[in-house]
């Protein structure tokens, strides 16, 4: 029997409590059926609002690292009772190494700690970086003093850093 089919096996007033029990178990499965839905359709807008979120967070990384971007970004998908997927995590891999002189260095560290802080909501990951060429800057900074006063470059200033990733 299908969902809502009657099927008549008692005289006519049975069949009338059957129907009744029929339309109840009926409206109780649509009911269900509705929360069901109301609760994925609840879960698909909220899966909306992070990957919408994700990805703008991303790609203020991404316009803000110009050339300093290695690559495009990255996502981590969650599937969605729709069966679609949704970005709810991303990465941003930033070259955050020193440049080839003390200046060079200044002037690339304002551009990763401002590709870092792009974001409206810089994640604890993204206030690392900033942070470390924060620290890299201030190091090339003392370098370039050091340079000035003795007119010539440091060991330090010689050394290339490395990579890290802007992560949400």
């Amino acid at each position: 029997m299908k969902v809502g089919e009657y099927l008549q096996t008692e005289p006519n007033v049975d069949s009338t409590k059957s129907r009744t029990e029929s339309n109840q178990t009926n409206k109780s499965a649509s009911t269900e059926n509705s929360k069901t839905n109301a609760k994925d359709q609840s879960r698909i807008r909220e899966l909306q609002t992070i990957d919408a979120s994700v990805r703008a967070h991303e790609a203020a990384h991404l316009a803000a690292a110009g050339g300093l971007a290695k690559s495009g970004a990255n996502f981590t998908y969650t599937k969605g009772p729709d069966g679609k997927l949704y970005a709810t995590g991303g990465e941003v891999s930033i070259d955050i190494s020193k440049a080839d002189t003390p200046d060079a260095t200044i002037q690339k560290m304002a551009r990763v700690r401002a590709a870092a802080l792009a974001p409206a909501d810089p994640s604890p990951q993204d206030r690392g970086v900033a942070a470390q060429a924060a620290q890299t800057s201030a190091q090339a900074a003392r370098e370039l003093a050091q340079y000035n006063r003795q007119g010539k470059p440091t060991r330090a200033a010689k050394t290339q850093g490395h990579n890290l990733d802007l992560s949400v």
